[in-house]
């Protein structure tokens, strides 16, 4: 028998990411367990209303989703520790600007640039529903069809009640072939 757990977020893990905006002209850092798909073009960022990034995101319209692997993983937890508005974490990791101008991280083997479209606010939350313009990838981590080889990349994921950080990397199946096994 089921027990139930009340009204509680049950959708974790989620991809650990370190978004990356200009805030006073600086690029900030934050660490961020909350993400989501909206589409194939469309990500959606949720972050707590007090957060220092969350003013550059708006004022600048732009900002970087850098996704999380064990060799970033010591950094990031650095920045999701540390408030921007008591912290100068602008020199934690060496960055780039996108074309659109949010600071994207060197060494994330993956990052993606986007637009703020829509901020949707709910009480303790800002909510960026943002475009992706460009994701830049290593090419240590596509296959040899140029998409993301997910098994080699092995990206953090964040757990939470536990405020846990999981390793990915081992394939179940492949995908859309386990329910034509039982036709």
């Amino acid at each position: 028998m089921k027990k139930d757990l009340g009204s509680i977020l049950a959708l974790y893990p989620t991809p650990l990411v370190v978004v990356g905006a200009m805030v006073n002209g600086k690029p900030n850092w934050v660490l961020v367990g909350h993400v989501g798909i909206m589409g194939h073009d469309h990500i959606m960022v949720s972050l707590a209303k007090p957060h220092y990034t969350n003013r550059g995101i708006r004022e600048t319209g732009v900002l970087s989703v850098n996704v999380v692997d064990e060799i970033l993983l010591q950094k990031a937890d650095y920045v999701g520790c540390n408030s921007g508005s008591k912290t100068d974490k602008s020199e934690v990791f060496d960055y780039s600007p996108g074309q659109n101008g949010a600071p994207v991280i060197e060494e994330a083997k993956l990052s993606m640039e986007c637009t703020v479209e829509d901020i949707y606010e709910t009480k303790e939350f800002d909510n960026f529903i943002l475009k992706i313009d460009h994701t830049y990838a290593e090419e240590s981590i596509l296959n040899a069809s140029e998409k993301i080889d997910y098994g080699s990349f092995k990206p953090i994921l964040f757990e939470m009640p536990g405020y846990t950080y999981l390793k990915t990397g081992d394939t179940a199946a492949k995908c859309m072939t386990l329910g034509k096994e039982n036709n």
